[in-house]
């Protein structure tokens, strides 16, 4: 899976997770019958990973136009004026300690074939590469199926009982999802495990006591 899809996968489960747990609390707090609750809830799930996936298709889609926009300037560049531009290279390679000689060589070098010319150029003076560009579609496909997962953790007690204290179960689907985002980051970020597990838990559980309250409020005004 490319960078972003990850990204947009672990980002895509935790806002799943978080916003129809809330949703799902508020409604609880609020007196709401299990039946509005379980319809709110896929509602929220399916109504979120369409946003999600439709806002992480454009964010990419524009990402990649700026980004081919930049290469088709650096090929102009190159093709309009190739000294300067092997001057400019050769500078990058003598800051990464070559010698001016050995820079200016290899600099010729990779001026010789267009393609290799641009993809070095890309990535040494605009930090980009032109093979490794995300999918739109592949980032929109991870992020709709991983907040439909994350949405789905608290919904699936509301489908198995009607019971009033099911909330409960609910939310402790809620908090083995966060505690699972947690840790997945960190151990992909090499961060300590115990504090990734506590930070999303802990926003959780403090997201979750205070819409409670407010779901407490609107059930006293609203009949639900």
């Amino acid at each position: 899976m490319h960078n972003s899809g990850v990204r947009a996968a672990v980002f895509g489960a935790s806002d799943g997770l978080v916003s129809n747990v809330l949703l799902i609390v508020g409604l609880a707090g609020a007196d709401a019958s299990a039946g509005v609750i379980r319809a709110a809830g896929v509602a929220g799930l399916l109504a979120g990973a369409i946003s999600m996936a439709a806002g992480e298709y454009v964010s990419v889609r524009a990402q990649n136009d700026l980004v081919a926009r930049e290469l088709q300037k650096e090929q102009l560049a190159l093709a309009e004026d190739p000294e300067e531009e092997t001057e400019e290279l050769a500078q990058v390679y003598v800051e990464r300690g070559m010698s001016p000689d050995q820079a200016l060589e290899m600099a010729q070098l990779v001026m010789q074939n267009p393609e290799m010319a641009l993809e070095v150029h890309a990535r040494e003076e605009l930090g980009i590469s032109p093979n490794e560009l995300a999918s739109p579609f592949g980032s929109a496909i991870w992020s709709f199926l991983a907040f439909a997962v994350g949405a789905l953790l608290p919904l699936v007690p509301w489908f198995v009982s009607s019971s009033p204290n099911v909330i409960w179960a609910s939310v402790v689907a809620a908090l083995i999802g966060a505690a699972a985002i947690g840790s997945s980051l960190a151990l992909a970020t090499g961060h300590s495990v115990l504090r990734g597990v506590a930070r999303h838990v802990g926003i959780a559980v403090a997201a979750a006591v205070a819409i409670h309250f407010v779901g407490v409020a609107l059930g006293s005004a609203v009949d639900l």
